[in-house]
């Protein structure tokens, strides 16, 4: 297995997060932390491992090195294209971010934790990213909470009640089933 240093990423380089749908361009490279400017115009910060190049192919190189490899002649002129009409979509469906809830999700080792310290963290963690949404204008995000109980499900309910600008609802049940949450932000248009 390639060990995965900073090394392999350079200012410039189209990445992906790994686990998230966010897509951007290597800004800053330092140590193995990179900043990268999101599609959406966000500046984030990551770890190398939690970023992939997209199309890399600089690995093929060092992966396959013998010569049973053939060019193969390509010819330069394209060919001419049907006349077949495109449909488009106005809208555009973005990448919503997804934030787990669930505690094996949030910490490495959650043994000899009760369930109030298990509630806090969770609600800790919804907390922030419902705050770097509202600073961040993001427009929308999912919570994933589980079934469970609902014991999750109502403390974050609770906590949305508590924002101005901002309305909630079960998410897709086809996508999520019944254990997650969409918030949205309303914007202030000035």
């Amino acid at each position: 297995m390639m060990k995965m240093t900073a090394k392999i990423f350079e200012v410039g380089d189209r990445v992906s997060v790994l686990d998230e749908a966010i897509n951007g361009v290597v800004v800053t490279v330092e140590n193995n932390e990179i900043t990268i400017e999101t599609t959406d115009g966000f500046m984030m910060t990551y770890f190398v491992n939690e970023l992939i190049k997209e199309n890399n192919t600089n690995y093929l190189g060092s992966i396959n090195t013998t010569d049973t490899l053939h060019k193969k002649n390509i010819d330069s002129t394209p060919k001419k294209k049907n006349n077949v009409p495109v449909f488009k979509s106005d809208k555009i469906e973005k990448g919503i971010p997804e934030f787990d809830l669930h505690i094996e999700k949030l910490v490495k080792n959650f043994r000899g934790m009760n369930n109030f310290d298990i509630l806090n963290i969770q609600t800790e963690t919804a907390k922030r990213h419902i705050e770097f949404a509202i600073r961040n204008r993001i427009p929308k995000i999912v919570f994933i909470h589980g079934v469970g109980e609902g014991v999750l499900k109502a403390e974050l309910d609770f906590m949305l009640k508590r924002y101005e600008n901002i309305s909630f609802q079960d998410a897709n049940y086809q996508k999520y089933g019944l254990g997650a949450t969409e918030v949205y932000f309303k914007q202030n248009v000035k």
